[in-house]
């Protein structure tokens, strides 16, 4: 564990100690630990030299939309595979794992083709549409719907509830911890995904937060670490918070969707 802490503690707090160095610290040799001297000239620097704001407000639109779009999809589909009957169910669920195996770079091409029919280049409608499926929030949730207690289920049905009140009102909170581990797996998914907005955009005022660090990088030319690390702290702060906030759900969630019974 030891061990665990150092590979993964030593960068995260290298970055946020060279965020509040001066940029002659940052070239002096041997490297200090601590700064000599603490200054926040960094992040001023980091949100003018880059529109920041429009980043942010791009990351917030489409991880929000496409995270509520994708838990929706996730939870009515899990309903269906793990709490009703209907022909072909298995196989339809296969056809869901298949999707699960094509890796997310063999569809990059046919959906840019798609988006770029339907002109939706450089807009919201083209960063979000092709992220509203969830193979695997599908299946992550299926293993764990088909654990719940069926003795539940059946009172509520005894009891009058539909579909809809049953998923919301019975199956739902009793999958908490799942459902909370998906939220934060498709957020931090979407918040720090590079490669599909850097495709479908080509002005920085449709840009999100990992391109913007890309851009803030070539506009420093690889020289103001202390900038580059202050634009690096905009983009994780955020998801560190929210993992902070939810940890205690994550580990229990994927537990409880990795085995039946």
């Amino acid at each position: 564990m030891t061990l665990v802490v150092l590979v993964t503690g030593v960068p995260i707090y290298w970055m946020f100690a060279t965020a509040f160095k001066t940029n002659q610290e940052v070239y002096t040799v041997p490297p200090t630990w601590f700064p000599a001297r603490w200054t926040t000239d960094n992040f001023l620097d980091a949100w003018g030299h880059a529109p920041f704001g429009r980043f942010y407000l791009n990351s917030l639109i489409t991880t929000a939309v496409s995270t509520l779009a994708k838990m929706t999809n996730a939870i009515l589909c899990v309903y269906a595979f793990a709490l009703l009957r209907f022909p072909r169910k298995d196989l339809l669920f296969l056809a869901v794992l298949a999707a699960l195996m094509i890796p997310e770079e063999v569809t990059v091409l046919p959906n840019y083709l798609t988006v770029a029919s339907l002109g939706w280049v450089n807009t919201y409608a083209g960063l979000l549409a092709p992220t509203f499926a969830s193979a695997f929030g599908t299946f992550l949730m299926r293993q764990h719907f088909l654990s719940l207690p069926r003795e539940v289920l059946d009172a509520a049905r005894i009891d009058g509830a539909g579909h809809w009140h049953t998923l919301w009102h019975v199956a739902l909170p009793m999958s908490r911890p799942v459902v909370i581990t998906l939220f934060m797996l498709t957020v931090v998914q979407r918040w720090n995904e590079f490669f599909w907005p850097l495709i479908v955009t080509n002005t920085a005022s449709m840009r999100t937060l990992p391109i913007g660090i890309y851009y803030l990088f070539t506009q420093e030319g690889a020289t103001q670490w202390g900038v580059i690390m202050a634009g690096v702290i905009y983009v994780v702060l955020p998801v560190m918070a929210l993992f902070l906030f939810v940890q205690r759900y994550v580990v229990e969630g994927i537990a409880a969707g990795a085995v039946k019974g």
